[in-house]
């Protein structure tokens, strides 16, 4: 069941960078802002420096999946921006994934932190 929605007025992102928490490593950077409507809502965002066309629709699909199969771990209520950076473009999926998941735990976006 889909319960996150997606964040996509420049106004929306502003307000989560400007007003949210924010973790990175080396392959991402999550922001993170408690929601004014009480559900999630998730935004990608991956630059022109990551690549080509296809390089940065792999990257979001990648971010994206990830978020998906993670997202019943997630609470509820929060706006979630990820912002690949330029390393992404040659990291696997499970770097992504490690990364992801170790900066939702540093947020406190997961509910079952270990």
């Amino acid at each position: 069941m889909k319960v996150t929605s997606s964040i996509k007025q420049n106004y929306e992102f502003r307000r989560v960078y400007n007003a949210g928490k924010s973790a990175a490593t080396g392959l991402i950077v999550v922001y993170c802002r408690r929601g004014l409507r009480g559900r999630s809502r998730l935004g990608l965002t991956v630059g022109t420096k990551v690549g080509k066309a296809v390089v940065r629709n792999k990257v979001r699909r990648r971010l994206k999946e990830i978020y998906r199969l993670h997202e019943a771990e997630m609470r509820r209520g929060f706006d979630v921006v990820i912002v690949a950076r330029v390393k992404s473009q040659v990291a696997t999926y499970q770097q992504l994934e490690k990364d992801f998941l170790r900066l939702a735990d540093k947020l406190g976006l997961r509910e079952d932190q270990p």
